[in-house]
């Protein structure tokens, strides 16, 4: 498997891990996470696509949100 490391891939290349990891197959019409506070998932990766945060600093920081309570 290919690194996703920001210095590892190009923005195009971070733009297709993006939308090929939330792609359920089914399209967005039966999909819930966006209303239950997850926000638009496409939004929430963009400074990963932007080259300026890691997809698990992105991660770690939406989890944080629901340990503090």
């Amino acid at each position: 498997m290919k690194s996703i490391l920001i210095c590892d891939t190009t923005r195009e290349e971070r733009e297709e891990i993006i939308r090929q990891s939330l792609d359920c197959g089914d399209g967005c019409e039966n999909c819930s996470s966006c209303w239950l506070g997850g926000g638009n998932p496409f939004e929430m990766y963009q400074p990963y696509i932007d080259g300026e945060k890691e997809i698990a600093e992105i991660n770690r920081e939406y989890h944080a949100r629901y340990l503090r309570g």
